[in-house]
């Protein structure tokens, strides 16, 4: 359901501001709890540079039409990228300046304000109708208590994992696995490996420059020999590509390495802009081939149900249940928990 905040009543305790704030837009929501369920208003955007500050952002933001209802919400949760500190510092990544809660005029935001690492909000979405919509690539067999692994390849390679606690709460934990070395498995998938560190200066090669927008147009390159942009290596592909046979088998071996890493059998949802643009990507044979490709597991791989999630909001969705599940412990300072950290 779809709520037009002009129609909000005012007072309510059960609206919850999300916002999932990346280096090219912020992009801000109302959301409602209502008959168990969140229920999400429109989305603004709000070019992320055109504010000076993290306070100039709120600024554009209390100026907007979602402005005059930010003072009616019970908790307030924005996802970011990069690493958080005690669930309220962030310096993202490609971002001109950092994210403190303390040192901020929230300009009417609720007193429960939380920051969240964005993949952390990803896997939040995963127990919201974000997914509703999500596409299955592997039907698997999951375990309703097991942890649910969260990936998605775009600018970077982000990760994250939800742990269930009770039947209605969880545990969304970050990961930086992207920048963990890159396993390259035989002779020509090594070449690959020495003309990307070369192309870039790298002493390793990591998951984030390999399975991400960037790893497609250096596929492109490596193959054909003409540098090109990620969306016209992505163009360019077709079933007999050695990009699309590549980055699918890649793909598949850094999903594969992540649910086996968190024992994910719960379940895998892949999200960001690379494969929600591509689907072909993740759901080419290649994938499933690399992704149950284990010599001791194969089998619990194969039990492993794995989505495509193309909802573009997703983020915001794990926002507002982070914010809804922030407003529900007693002491705010406790709520570092919900991106991994400790007071």
């Amino acid at each position: 359901m779809t709520l037009n905040p002009h129609s909000l009543p005012r007072h309510s305790p059960q609206y919850f501001l999300a916002a999932d704030i990346g280096g090219t837009n912020s992009r801000f929501a109302l959301f409602r709890h209502h008959n168990h369920t969140l229920e999400k208003s429109d989305v603004i955007r709000i070019p992320t540079r055109q504010a000076g500050s993290f306070a100039e952002l709120l600024s554009l933001l209390k100026q907007s039409r979602l402005g005059p209802f930010i003072n009616d919400c019970r908790a307030a949760a924005l996802a970011v990228p990069g690493a958080v500190q005690h669930g309220i510092y962030a310096n993202p990544p490609n971002i001109p300046w950092d994210i403190d809660i303390p040192g901020t005029d929230l300009q009417g935001l609720p007193k429960t304000t939380i920051i969240l690492n964005d993949f952390a909000a990803q896997a939040y979405a995963c127990k919201t109708g974000a997914v509703d919509q999500a596409v299955p690539i592997n039907e698997g067999r999951p375990d309703n208590q097991g942890v649910v692994g969260v990936i998605g390849a775009g600018t970077g390679l982000g990760h994250g994992m939800l742990v269930p606690l009770t039947e209605e709460r969880y545990l969304a934990l970050p990961s930086e696995a992207g920048h963990a070395a890159f396993a390259f498995t035989n002779h020509e998938e090594r070449s690959y490996e020495r003309f990307v560190m070369q192309r870039l200066g790298l002493d390793y090669v990591y998951a984030d420059v390999i399975v991400s927008g960037q790893g497609l147009a250096l596929l492109h390159h490596f193959h054909f020999g003409k540098k090109v942009l990620p969306h016209q290596a992505a163009a360019a592909m077709n079933d007999e590509s050695p990009v699309l046979q590549w980055f699918t088998r890649f793909y598949g071996r850094v999903c594969r390495h992540f649910a086996l890493n968190v024992l994910a059998t719960g379940g895998m949802y892949i999200a960001g802009g690379v494969a929600a643009k591509n689907p072909i990507l993740v759901q080419h044979p290649e994938f499933l081939r690399e992704f149950h490709n284990n010599p001791n597991y194969g089998e619990l791989l194969r039990d492993i149900p794995i989505f495509l999630n193309t909802n573009e909001d997703s983020g915001l969705w794990g926002a507002a249940l982070a914010a809804q599940l922030a407003a529900d412990v007693p002491q705010p300072a406790k709520l570092v928990q919900i991106d991994g950290k400790s007071s």
